[in-house]
């Protein structure tokens, strides 16, 4: 065997079922040897950034890494933003990025670059094959590095010669670390503080927010009076009928602060302390109060859910003292197709065990609000702020879980970025609902103008967010990469289409022609 043949039968033996690939000249003989397997189901992607937010979207639905195959160093740094937001949403990947043999290197070709470098921006663990033998070695590696605690990007850099050289063998798969115990020291001294009266917030993030620790952190609360709230931008969410009911820390630090500002202590569990998204004038960076006082009882490493069950025991909480959401299903929404009225379809029509990709930006924080009492379902948010993410990463879930309906709520700038996607969707007739919301604006942007008290906008200025100028005309692009799309004007159009594209598989974009008052979504109220 050559050394990529020997690299693959050690990934597939690690675990490996999945490749999203955007492969090169340097990547050829491994995708040689993914032609000859039927271990792993190659997945052409268009652009690097659909690559890795798929590989970001599979991994936050199976727990564990797909590979990324990408070209080179410019590869590398086209997935860049993606990278980002799987770095932030703290979840297993492992990237082979081709590289030119090491004899070749000197000669500066023009793909030269320093994959390295790129690559230690958003991996963990970053290493350079040697041999063909050493191939297979490393990435057996790669694998465990990647999941290590809850997950983490990894990046091996395969040097074209060392896959296509002979190699001995292939390497068998190696421990990784789970995540760590929480002391109980630790857990003890979060019960004495949710003990003495003070009002408490507790925020959980990453796997905080999975059902089975929500119900113990609202056991919790519901023996020290504590309040519950989320991350403001979750991995995955596990949320609606049934499960336990949270409100996220809002996106607008001026609205955060006045929520956080009651509370004199804050426990974080899986989550760090709420901070402003960006800085604005005459507002602090940290959300929580100056004299609040800030515990952890989990950080992003620890197991969160033995520590919640810990710490339940110490309070002496009971089971079924939760609270649990009612289903709540809206009537059908009449008239103008507003946010809300989007978010009322989705609270009605989604199927169980559904999957939400919410990038919806300006329209995300109401559809996510009005969707409490949905069916049970998984929201999987934009973690690192990277647009571009929503539709790599609906598809990505699609892939790992082909049974469940999975729902892009895409905005239609942020859409643009990574429209590839579509091509993708329709290729493996990924199972993906895209409402696509079309406002003809960086509509957030506009909001930010105003926040930060830039001025009163001119034409020009207004020009450098305005889509309209020509529209976009979602219908065409999803068909002509594929995908079957309709047109929404009104909520009740909206809501039959949504109602027709739950009962039929596959790909499906509703072009959703919101109306929305900008000026509504942000008030310092």
């Amino acid at each position: 065997m050559n050394g990529a043949e020997a690299l693959l039968k050690t990934l597939v033996d690690s675990g490996i079922e999945i490749c999203f690939a955007n492969p090169g000249t340097s990547e050829m003989h491994l995708v040689a040897a993914i032609g000859r397997t039927d271990d792993v189901h190659p997945i052409l992607c268009l652009f690097e950034g659909v690559v890795t937010g798929a590989a970001d979207g599979y991994a936050r639905m199976a727990d564990k890494p797909a590979i990324t195959l990408l070209h080179l160093g410019p590869g590398l740094a086209n997935g860049m933003a993606n990278l980002h937001n799987a770095k932030k949403a703290r979840v297993p990947m492992v990237n082979i990025v081709g590289d030119h043999a090491p004899y070749h290197l000197p000669y500066d070709a023009p793909l030269t670059s320093d994959v390295t470098a790129h690559a230690k921006i958003n991996s963990a663990w970053v290493e350079t094959s040697t041999s063909a033998d050493n191939l297979a070695e490393l990435g057996a590696v790669a694998v465990s590095e990647a999941r290590h605690g809850t997950g983490r990007i990894t990046t091996l850099i395969a040097a074209a010669n060392h896959a296509w050289e002979p190699a001995e063998k292939s390497c068998p798969p190696l421990p990784f670390e789970p995540t760590q115990a929480v002391p109980t020291a630790t857990v003890e001294t979060i019960a004495t503080l949710l003990g003495n009266g003070k009002p408490t917030a507790i925020v959980l993030g990453g796997h905080a927010l999975r059902e089975e620790s929500l119900v113990l952190a609202s056991r919790v609360a519901a023996k020290s009076g504590a309040v519950l709230f989320g991350e403001t931008f979750p991995t995955r969410h596990q949320r609606g009928s049934g499960r336990v009911a949270i409100d996220k820390v809002p996106y607008f630090a001026e609205h955060a602060i006045g929520v956080m500002a009651p509370y004199d202590q804050i426990v974080l569990v899986g989550a760090a302390t709420p901070v402003a998204f960006f800085a604005y004038p005459d507002t602090p960076s940290v959300l929580v109060r100056e004299d609040a006082v800030v515990a952890t009882l989990a950080t992003f490493e620890d197991a969160v859910q033995p520590a919640l069950a810990a710490l339940a025991d110490a309070l002496g909480s009971q089971a079924g003292s939760e609270k649990l959401q009612e289903r709540m299903t809206p009537p059908p929404p009449r008239g103008t197709l507003t946010v809300a009225a989007i978010g009322d379809t989705l609270a009605a029509l989604l199927p169980d065990d559904a999957i939400v990709s919410d990038e919806g930006i300006s329209c995300g924080a109401e559809v996510y609000a009005r969707t409490a009492g949905a069916a049970r379902h998984d929201w999987l948010a934009i973690t690192g702020g990277a647009i571009g993410q929503g539709l790599p990463v609906s598809f990505g879930a699609a892939v790992a879980c082909p049974e469940r309906k999975v729902v892009a709520l895409q905005a239609d700038g942020s859409g643009m970025y990574t429209v590839q996607t579509l091509w993708s969707m329709a290729r493996e007739n990924a199972d993906v609902v895209v409402v696509l919301l079309n406002n003809d604006s960086y509509a957030i942007l506009n909001i930010e103008l105003a926040r930060l008290n830039a001025g009163q906008p001119n034409d020009k200025t207004v020009s450098m967010l305005d889509l309209g100028n020509p529209s976009i005309d979602w219908q065409t692009v999803a068909r002509g990469l594929g995908v079957s799309s309709s047109r929404a004007n009104t909520a009740e159009e909206f809501y039959a289409q949504f109602d027709a594209a739950m009962q039929r598989p596959g790909p499906h974009l509703i072009e959703a022609m919101v109306q929305q008052d900008i000026g509504k979504v942000f008030t310092k109220d």
